[in-house]
């Protein structure tokens, strides 16, 4: 058994694709590709392959991680090239690596880092000292949604807010940083990030007007990955 990382990004229309979709698109990659991944055992095997962390609809990403598990060694040339040209426009593959833990990506990523885009000038306000009396705030209390019941819940996200700055976008827009937490031991969506700034601020912006991309996941330093 061979296990293996392949960092990707995702841009344009493809952002639109479900988690599960996605899965179902790199499944007929692989296989078209001649790639054979390992299958589970039991009565309904399934390949062993699963992204490091799900990617909200609507959102594009620079780095997203598949890990999967494969009967025999493949190449770097292989992922990159037959595979690459068997994927939808859109999903690029930006590199691959052999992973060396026995822990799974999903199970070991901490935090994510995100970019989101507003249609709002950045000089118009003094965004930089705003930003830092959001973060001054003792509390930052969000109403979410809970799986199960379906019910709103107020929550505290301060703690999970790892650093948030703002820059000068594209054409001269407000673009903010996030490092969030992300992963199993603790998470915390950018959708609430926004919609609390924007309470915080008084901004007037439609959710559709305001882009996010994930830039990257992050893990621990000790992490074994050889990339290829």
């Amino acid at each position: 058994m061979f296990k293996y990382v392949l960092e990707f990004s995702k841009r344009g229309y493809i952002k639109y694709t479900s988690h599960l979709d996605l899965q179902r698109i790199m499944k007929r990659a692989f296989r078209r590709a001649g790639i054979e991944l390992q299958y589970s055992r039991g009565y309904n095997p399934h390949p062993r392959m699963s992204l490091a962390q799900p990617l909200s609809l609507g959102y594009e990403a620079d780095a997203e991680w598949l890990e999967i598990e494969t009967e025999e060694p493949v190449s770097a040339h292989r992922f990159l090239t037959e595979l690459q040209k068997n994927l939808p426009e859109g999903i690029q593959i930006v590199r691959c690596g052999e992973i060396k833990e026995k822990k799974s990506l999903a199970a070991s990523v901490s935090g994510a880092v995100y970019t989101v885009c507003f249609p709002v000038p950045y000089y118009r306000e003094d965004f930089p000292a705003i930003t830092k009396r959001y973060l001054e705030q003792k509390q930052i209390i969000v109403q979410k949604k809970q799986k199960k019941s379906k019910e709103l819940r107020e929550v505290d996200i301060r703690e999970k807010i790892r650093t948030m700055t703002t820059e000068e976008g594209c054409r001269g827009k407000l673009r903010i940083r996030l490092e969030l937490d992300c992963g199993s031991a603790s998470n915390l969506s950018p959708e609430l990030v926004i919609r609390s700034f924007l309470d915080f601020t008084g901004l007037s912006c439609r959710r559709y007007e305001i882009d996010v991309t994930r830039n990257g996941l992050i893990l621990p330093l000790d992490y074994a990955i050889r990339w290829m």
